[in-house]
């Protein structure tokens, strides 16, 4: 898995198993338009900006990923 000690956890988004589950995390030590971390059950990660993440929330409350990979 990729490094994630400085990193201050947010979210687990299965927490159901012993597998590597994808996470959010925080890293106050990136430059802003890298602090939000995104990592999965495979060792990789993602960094986009605290904005780039609001947007991602705003859409899925207002429904746009509804379904998205569901069949």
């Amino acid at each position: 898995m990729s490094e994630i000690s400085g990193l201050e956890p947010m979210a687990t988004f299965c927490g159901n198993c012993n597998c590597g589950c994808p996470q959010l995390f925080v890293d106050p030590d990136a430059p802003a338009e890298q602090r939000i971390v995104l990592t999965d059950d495979f060792g990789q990660r993602i960094q986009m900006s605290a904005d780039q993440f609001s947007s991602i929330i705003t859409d899925a409350k207002a429904g746009k990923l509804d379904g998205v990979g569901l069949g």
